[in-house]
Order: structure tokens, then C-alpha cells, then sequence
């Protein structure tokens, strides 16, 4: 092989386009660096979070918890760079939390944090991830509360319109949420086989049923509406538009105080009460799971417990 000749002035030049390639490098990492997040707020991460959940099919009330929590988290540690946030950090914060909280809200705001800066992470926004260690409190799992069948009939007794009957007839014979109720549009109902399409949680759809009764109530109450509103339950006011999560709420309050109801009544209880009619007339876990909804079975289980619940509920009552 023939001996390469390199000058010095050669060799001195290639050293110099290694220098000046080897900075145009260092640019660009840097400028990756910055794109890339490390000088990135908590305000800023948050808006890239809210538009890739909004896009995920995250529910309006989801989003409105979730920016009420990163509202408390910067109140804590300040608008800070996210590559400044570490696990220690996060500790402190969800430890004063806790000073003030059940369990099972602690664990919402775990969750909520954990899953911020698990996006933060994977969006290659920051290095690491300084909440992968938090974990959730232990918790009893608590029986879910029940409506006793007086309570329903006093319920049904002291309702004064259609709406009232027909609100109050839908969610104790479909075990529905609260806000798939507010979502429900009239196209949604098919009167004629006492059935509903509704959006649960993450946007899935599943069909529910309803009684006889409730259907004539539905018919009742719709046929007493003048306004074009698409919304199944409407104000009563002027302008007519959709009924709100806190008026539901504040209708089946209003029938309680009524009533004179001694249980504590609120949405979620009527669907405590529907998987326990299910559970009392034998239907098996499995088909429930699907009646309310649940992705996982687990959540499901708990409604096993409703069965000696119920006797020793009854038992109190009338022994």
C-alpha cells in the first residue's frame, strides 16, 4: 500500500472543521433541549395536557377537576420549569394536601399528578419522570350507600311536575351517572323498546333500559315541553337550555327535603341502589358490569357486599 501524504496546513484545517461542526452540534442540542421542554412551565405543560386529554375524549367536568388541581399544585410550588419539579418536591406538596383530605381524595390528586408528569415524560418534554415513585394511600374499599324502597316512594310521592317524575324514574331504573343524564339528548331515546343510548366515561357508548313507568313518565314530561331545546332535561326558565349537573343535584335535594327523607340523596346513591336491585334479583356481576358501565370488573365487585349490606340494613329497620 502507498504511503497518504497529509500536511500540517491540512491536518490543521481538519481540526478546525471539527471544531466548527462540533459547536453547530452543540447548538442544535441545545436548541433540542429548549424545544424539547426543559424550559417549559407548569402553565405551559398544563396546556399541552389539556389538548391531547381533550382530544382523548376527556370529559368538560374531567378537565375542569383536573385544572382545578394544577391551579392548587403552581399555587404551591409556583409557575416553575418543570425540569426543576422532583419527587421531593411533589412529596411536600401532596403531604400539606393530605393534612386536609380523605384518602380517597388524596389519591385523586396523586393520580392526577402522576399522570401530568407521566405525559410530561413521554412527550419527551422532560428526562425523566420525577413522579414515577408516588404512590396512592391505602384504602378501605367502603360499601356503597343504597336508597332503602320507602325512600324511593316517598321520593316518587312528593314529585310536583313531569320533569321532576320523569328525572327522578330515570335514574332509579337505569343506574345511570349524572352526567351522562345531563348529556342525554330526546334523539337519544327510543320510547318504543324503553331504551337509551348514553356517552359514559372516555366517550364509549353502551345502551341502557328503562322501566314501563319511566317511559310514561319520559312521555309525560316530553309532551308538556313547548321549547325546540335537544337537551332531554331543560330549565324550567327562559331562556330553555340543558339542566346542569348542580341543578340535577339540587332537584333530587329539593324531593328529599320534600319527602322528608331522612337518607342523604344525591345522583350517585340512585346507582348504588339500581346494582343492588340487579344483585337482589340474581342478575350476575357480569351483566351489571355492563349495565353501569364499568371497565373493570374490581370496580364491579364491590357491589357483592351490597347483598348482606341490604339484610342487615333491613334487619335494623323492622326487628
Amino acid at each position: 500500500m502507498g504511503r497518504i501524504s497529509v500536511s500540517l496546513s491540512d491536518l490543521q484545517r481538519a481540526v478546525a472543521q471539527c471544531e466548527q461542526l462540533q459547536e453547530r452540534l452543540s447548538s442544535k442540542l441545545e436548541l433540542i433541549a429548549l424545544v424539547g421542554g426543559y424550559i417549559m412551565i407548569l402553565s405551559e405543560l398544563w396546556r399541552h395536557y389539556e389538548a391531547d386529554k381533550r382530544i382523548q375524549g376527556f370529559s368538560p367536568n374531567t378537565l375542569k377537576a383536573y385544572a382545578l388541581q394544577l391551579r392548587m399544585l403552581v399555587t404551591d410550588l409556583g409557575d416553575i420549569d418543570i425540569s426543576e419539579v422532583t419527587l421531593n418536591l411533589l412529596k411536600g406538596y401532596l403531604a400539606k394536601q393530605s393534612n386536609r383530605l380523605k384518602p380517597s381524595s388524596l389519591g385523586h390528586r396523586i393520580r392526577f399528578v402522576r399522570s401530568l408528569f407521566r405525559y410530561a415524560y413521554e412527550e419527551a418534554y422532560l428526562p425523566t419522570n420525577p413522579s414515577f415513585k408516588l404512590r396512592e394511600p391505602k384504602m378501605e374499599k367502603r360499601i356503597p350507600k343504597f336508597l332503602m324502597e320507602e325512600d324511593v316512594i316517598h321520593l316518587k310521592i312528593s314529585c310536583q311536575t313531569h320533569r321532576e317524575r320523569a328525572l327522578l324514574e330515570f335514574l332509579y331504573s337505569t343506574g345511570c351517572r349524572i352526567g351522562e343524564v345531563e348529556k342525554l339528548n330526546t334523539e337519544d331515546l327510543n320510547l318504543e323498546n324503553c331504551s337509551a343510548i348514553v356517552n359514559g366515561k372516555g366517550s364509549k357508548q353502551r345502551e341502557v333500559y328503562f322501566t314501563t313507568e319511566c317511559k310514561v313518565w319520559l312521555k309525560k314530561y316530553l309532551a308538556s315541553r313547548e321549547d325546540s331545546c335537544k337537551a332531554l332535561f331543560v330549565t324550567d326558565t327562559h331562556p330553555v337550555k340543558r339542566m346542569a349537573i348542580p341543578t340535577l343535584r339540587w332537584v333530587l335535594k329539593r324531593l328529599a327535603d320534600r319527602g322528608a327523607v331522612e337518607a342523604n340523596v344525591y345522583p350517585h346513591r340512585f346507582r348504588h341502589t339500581y346494582a343492588c336491585q340487579l344483585l337482589d334479583n340474581g342478575a350476575p356481576l357480569e351483566f351489571i358490569q355492563g349495565m353501569l358501565g364499568h371497565e373493570k370488573s374490581s370496580t364491579t365487585q364491590i357491589y357483592a357486599q351490597l347483598r348482606g349490606e341490604r339484610r342487615r340494613e333491613l334487619y335494623r329497620r323492622f326487628f
